[in-house]
């Protein structure tokens, strides 16, 4: 049976097939599709930061409901240091009710412990990447362990009529209030990153405001040989900012600091944003987008969902303006939001920041990011 399923993900032409399905086999080993030991990537961080190192924490009503300046402008200057040096936060008091919160996690929870002909009905079709199971591009791809479902839900006219408007209808409910929540957090999230940024926060909320969102619910297993899979490839978002809520609480995400993976020991009851692609283009490079990834284990399932912040699909990305002049030249290309999503979607696998990358300006007297 295993090899059945496992082949199951050996071409697009064939149905993804669940890895939750997979993992309920009596399995002595993983199949060879999911085998990532030679990756250089799966080595464990080298000590050089220990167990209590922590991504910075932040509380949003010290963000936003601070009546002393100084004490504001100190936290602000706190955010766009931690934005300029990890990419990467915990948000703490975000405003999103914990009755929504386990709703959701109840509702997300019976979505994939639903029957697997009725999730097979918003698989992945060939030659897109929306919808449920794993999008299998290249034959011999290695696969990630874990069911995705993933979705444009922002504009509403790009929603694919077969997958959100058919969830149950709970499902589909608290969704909708979630996203409506999580809207709201963003663009307050967006106007403080452009205050520590110190430019006119409409030049970046004209861009992002009623922008591209996606959303991707992800289910990883217990693997009974962890330490030879991978949950996510490692990778940074091509988004201008990520919302994370990790729905049972179970760690498994890491990020590359300094050359070092670091686990990201998960505090009760937060989101986790994080800097993507996008955001780093837009700042000229004062931002980082940070790679990270997913780390399975043998005992524990994960759910977590991440909900992606972009740009309108008529804009273009590019460093902004007001951060440009003589003295601090533009670092990136500039390319129409359109473009930039279909050549993100069309590459043959998540690869770092390997995308950035080739976003950047390359000249004799290429220049770093500040």
């Amino acid at each position: 049976m295993a090899s059945k399923i496992a082949a199951g993900f050996g071409s697009s032409d064939q149905s993804p097939v669940s890895v939750q399905e997979l993992a309920k086999e009596p399995l002595i080993a993983v199949p060879q599709s999911f085998v990532r030991v030679d990756d250089d990537h799966l080595q464990p961080p080298n000590g050089l930061f220990d167990k209590t190192t922590t991504i910075p924490t932040f509380d949003m009503n010290k963000l936003v409901n601070i009546e002393e300046a100084t004490d504001l402008d100190d936290e602000l200057e706190r955010l766009h240091i931690t934005c300029q040096e990890w990419g990467i936060f915990q948000l703490m008091n975000h405003g999103i009710s914990s009755e929504l919160l386990e709703k959701l996690k109840h509702e997300i929870e019976e979505c994939f412990n639903l029957p697997l002909e009725e999730k097979m009905k918003y698989k992945v079709r060939p030659g897109e990447v929306e919808g449920y199971g794993t999008a299998v591009k290249t034959h011999g791809q290695k696969l990630d362990w874990g069911d995705r479902f993933y979705m444009i839900i922002n504009p509403i006219l790009r929603r694919k009529p077969h997958l959100f408007p058919q969830l149950p209808p709970s499902l589909r409910t608290i969704l909708e209030c979630y996203f409506l929540e999580l809207n709201k957090l963003a663009m307050t999230l967006v106007g403080l990153l452009a205050r520590a940024l110190k430019i006119d926060k409409k030049e970046i909320k004209e861009l992002v405001e009623d922008g591209m969102q996606s959303v991707r619910m992800t289910y990883y297993p217990p693997c009974p040989q962890p330490d030879r899979v991978i949950g996510l490839t490692p990778h940074s978002d091509a988004t201008a900012i990520t919302i994370l809520h990790q729905l049972n609480g179970v760690d498994g995400l890491q990020i590359k600091k300094d050359g070092v993976w670091i686990p990201v020991n998960f505090v009760q009851d937060a989101f986790v944003v994080n800097v993507g692609d996008i955001l780093e283009i837009m700042s000229n490079g004062v931002y980082k987008s940070v790679e990270h990834r997913v780390m399975v284990n043998s005992d524990k399932e994960r759910i977590s969902l991440a909900m992606f912040f972009n740009l309108k699909f008529e804009a273009e990305i590019g460093p902004l303006a007001s951060l440009i002049n003589p003295q601090n030249p533009p670092l990136f290309k500039r390319i129409p939001m359109e473009k930039y999503v279909k050549d993100f979607f069309s590459r043959r696998k998540l690869d770092g920041k390997t995308y950035l990358e080739q976003m950047m300006i390359k000249n004799e007297g290429t220049h770093t990011a500040p």
